[in-house]
């Protein structure tokens, strides 16, 4: 049995409920754990009465901890701070003996059992970003993503999965600060941290907008076990969002565009309650425009340092110096 768990609001509806038809569609067996993050959505959870799911209010997750930091965090801040107490909510109260968070936002195009077995004796399983050379972002976001992330009831899971719950409470921003960054990059250390810590070496798992451009030929969609459709947006006046990477044309046909088509087809079954966080077109284009010129300044920057070394020669010149010793 495959245990999951996940966490989201009504504006993340839709997405949570693809990500379960994915499941239904590639695992034999599974149970999805879901933390329904406002009132409207533990309501159309609780109707729905969804196949091989369990439905967790938020009221049920939220201990003195979570409540006492909860008033300094925004939403997205908040989400993160409680994701490892999902999975140890889980361990905790069902007596599972393996727990796996999930991102709302992926989906699954094949059974992902082999990840969890390709642990082995181990007792916790990361996966890497896998960043494309050019939007590599280690350094800030983190090695690492916490999209699909598992813990075993064990000695040496439980001690990683108190210590990530612990500097949660501590510290979960959506900003970089002295090498944390969310609950994300507190999972670069992990590997030499801790004891029975797997990092997933599956390169057909993790496909993301971050490096979707290394996947672009009818084998590399063939093999895909899940997508994580990173901040896909939706726009009022019915365009999509990709996230301002670029993407292969066949990622879009044969990922995108029949993923869309389901988030639709949800909302439109559910139609009391914005699922799909659609985003207002004027104000999101004002947002998108200060990002554009934050990146042109970033590249400008970048531009200029290069020219003024090419000009002086201070990279030759260095080169130069650094070849004798003294």
């Amino acid at each position: 049995m495959l245990n999951f768990c996940t966490l989201f609001n009504s504006n993340y509806y839709a997405k949570g409920i693809a990500l379960h038809h994915s499941l239904l569609n590639t695992c034999e067996g599974f149970h999805l754990f879901i933390f329904a993050f406002d009132e409207a959505a533990c309501q159309l959870l609780m109707a729905a009465k969804l196949q091989s799911t369990t439905i967790i209010p938020l009221s049920a997750l939220e201990n003195t901890l979570l409540l006492e930091v909860k008033p300094f965090r925004t939403m997205a801040e908040y989400c993160w701070t409680c994701t490892p107490f999902t999975i140890k909510y889980c361990l905790e109260t069902f007596n599972l003996t393996n727990c796996t968070y999930l991102d709302a936002d992926l989906y699954f195009y094949k059974n992902p059992a082999s990840l969890i077995t390709g642990m082995g004796d181990n007792s916790v399983l990361i996966t890497p970003h896998n960043y494309y050379s050019a939007y590599d972002q280690s350094a800030t976001a983190g090695i690492y993503c916490v999209q699909f992330i598992t813990f075993k009831d064990t000695a040496d899971g439980n001690l990683v999965l108190n210590w990530w719950a612990g500097a949660c409470i501590k510290w979960c921003h959506s900003y970089y600060e002295e090498g944390k960054m969310g609950d994300q990059k507190y999972l670069d250390s992990w590997p030499y941290m801790f004891n029975g810590v797997h990092i997933c070496k599956n390169l057909n798992a993790g496909i993301a907008p971050w490096n979707a451009i290394n996947y672009n030929t009818e084998s590399d969609i063939e093999n895909m076990i899940f997508y994580h459709f990173h901040d896909l947006q939706h726009i009022s006046d019915g365009s999509w969002f990709t996230g301002g990477y670029e993407l292969p044309q066949a990622i879009i046909d044969r990922i995108y565009r029949p993923y869309i088509k389901l988030l639709l087809l949800i909302r439109e079954q559910n139609s009391t309650i914005n699922s799909l966080n659609t985003k207002n077109k004027t104000t999101f284009e004002i947002l998108t425009l200060k990002y554009k010129v934050g990146i042109y300044v970033i590249d400008l920057k970048a531009a200029i340092k290069n020219l003024f070394q090419a000009m002086f020669f201070t990279k030759r010149r260095r080169f130069y110096k650094n070849n004798f010793i003294k």
